[in-house]
């Protein structure tokens, strides 16, 4: 019999240990976001939500309801932007994180 973890159970489980991993999870995902890579930003905030808080906890603190947010965090969803900045700021509060927007560096050439 192989020995094999579901990927969601071995994430949880990564985030649970380190809160490093958790926070850099976190981060890519709002810089996907950010990008203008929503697929990719709303893929890891689920996985996020997943790994942490579990959108049952996410819809009380909403007050949505929970297949609305699954929904919003769907790849083929063309959830509004207000729904998915309202997952964000639950977070975020939730992580007790800041987040800021700094400007990149760039050369001077």
């Amino acid at each position: 019999m192989a020995l094999t973890r579901d990927l969601k159970d071995i994430l949880r489980g990564r985030v649970e240990r380190d809160e490093a991993f958790r926070a850099a999870l976190f981060e890519e995902a709002l810089t996907a976001l950010l990008d203008g890579d929503v697929a990719t930003g709303k893929v890891l905030l689920r996985d996020y939500v997943d790994a942490t808080v579990g959108v049952d906890w996410l819809a009380a603190s909403l007050q949505h309801d929970r297949a609305t947010l699954i929904r919003a965090l769907s790849t083929e969803s063309n959830a509004p932007a207000d729904v998915v900045f309202a997952i964000v700021a639950a977070l975020k509060a939730e992580a007790g994180v800041d987040v800021t927007i700094a400007p990149a560096h760039r050369e001077a050439g």
